[in-house]
């Protein structure tokens, strides 16, 4: 008679998800947005477990790190590293169990052909981190930047500014939403903290699709530093307003809301339906136009433009911890140019006396200030040094600009790093 196999064991089809995915990050430098391929056959349960443990141990690669060398003679291949990493992360970090991590990661480096060899070492090492690693991981340091972005975050800001910085990347992120109406209503209704600005910071895992008001429209999900750039602009009713590189459309619902009349161009397809979708759902308008903005034919039509140009989102990695690994730095001087190119490009599309803000979500000056400072040169523009409402004067740049990194608003858990700016055209 057959026997019947064992059925597998819990877990062990998101541990293998997330593996993998960590292989994509660290060995291929691709970013976890695109493997979500490796997701498709779990169920909601193991994806999102498949999902939180690739980026929790990017996140905390260097403590895992730290935590497996003392126990390591030489670094076995990535295959196996990172399976090991997977499992010190759950035993230090999450506190699992250690029968259930130890057996499980035991399991799945016999199914894993390059890190079969070191299913031993696997138990050996991971019985020792289980009984030290826990105490350790709380005295360990948060774990530095690649060595290609801290050197610039050192050179831009300081030592212990980047430090703060790593340290807030630790963290991770809170989830912010941007309510249509009634923020401080809506903070109450939902157990959460109204901000300052006026964003609304929400409990600790909670599962955005069930909470009251989404299905609804009445509010939606946005970083409060990616909430600044609309308020910056203050569009008013009836005037034409441009959304230029307008995917994901957070930025696109906030402009809707004031009552202007709002166009969101964007070259991607697949992010503009995203857009629309979440029109439909808050129940608001704006004209949706897939284009490439530098090819597009700019006509001087607007009365405000929000341009929230490309760039390395080196402000968003307590949120993406995968983006040091994915990149190198290597771009990013194509990445300059282009938001030069588009600055010049949002200019021509104004009116005269329009006004426009230019934003990016990045750490680096060259991304900000830099490309200020150049197009004041190039094109007649001015800088009006406005604050909105809930915004420290200390966040305000020598240039007039608005400089966020994720240190700040340590109270509240800390929020993206951007540079805003609101220029006029004279």
């Amino acid at each position: 008679m057959k026997q019947a196999k064992a059925p597998p064991k819990p877990g062990l089809a998101a541990r293998r998800a997330a593996v993998r995915m960590l292989w994509g990050v660290l060995e291929e430098h691709r970013q976890l947005s695109d493997l979500t391929g490796e997701l498709e056959r779990l169920d909601p349960a193991d994806r999102a477990r498949a999902q939180r443990l690739a980026t929790e141990t990017l996140r905390q690669l260097g403590r895992c790190d730290e935590i497996l060398d003392p126990h390591l003679k030489k670094r076995p291949p990535v295959a196996a590293l990172n399976v090991l990493r997977l499992a010190t992360l759950e035993l230090c970090h999450d506190k699992a169990a250690a029968h259930g991590v130890v057996d499980s990661t035991v399991t799945l480096m016999r199914k894993i052909p390059k890190a079969r060899p070191y299913t031993g070492l696997a138990n050996a090492v991971l019985r020792k981190v289980a009984e030290t690693g826990p105490d350790l991981w709380q005295t360990l340091p948060p774990p530095e930047l690649r060595k290609w972005l801290r050197r610039r975050l050192v050179h831009i800001f300081d030592e212990d500014t980047t430090r703060a910085i790593e340290a807030a990347h630790a963290l991770g992120a809170a989830t912010d939403i941007t309510a249509k109406d009634n923020p401080a209503a809506w903070a109450e209704k939902l157990g959460g903290t109204l901000l300052p600005t006026g964003s609304v910071r929400l409990p600790e895992r909670v599962q955005i699709s069930e909470l009251t008001g989404f299905a609804e429209g009445d509010w939606w999900v946005q970083d409060a530093a990616a909430a600044l750039p609309a308020k910056l602009l203050d569009a008013q009713p009836g005037e034409e307003v441009l959304d230029l590189c307008a995917a994901p459309g957070g930025k696109t619902l906030q402009l809707a809301q004031t009552g202007a009349n709002v166009t969101a161009l964007d070259i991607s397809t697949t992010r503009m339906q995203r857009v629309r979708e979440n029109l439909a759902r808050t129940n608001l308008s704006a004209e949706i136009v897939v284009a490439d903005a530098i090819k597009a034919d700019p006509q001087p039509k607007f009365d405000a433009v929000l341009l929230d140009a490309p760039c390395s989102a080196t402000g968003t990695i307590r949120r993406h911890p995968d983006l040091p690994f994915a990149k190198t730095g290597r771009d990013l001087d194509a990445l300059f140019q282009l938001q030069s190119d588009l600055i010049d490009r949002a200019v021509a599309w104004l009116k005269p006396g329009g006004r426009m803000v230019y934003c990016t979500c990045s750490l680096l000056p060259e991304e900000g200030e830099r490309q200020i400072k150049q197009a004041l040169t190039r094109r007649q523009l001015q800088i009006d040094a406005t604050l909105p409402d809930g915004i420290p004067e200390a966040w305000r740049r020598e240039d007039g600009g608005i400089r966020t990194h994720p240190d700040l608003w340590p109270e509240y858990g800390g929020l993206d790093g951007f540079y805003h700016c609101l220029l006029r055209k004279t």
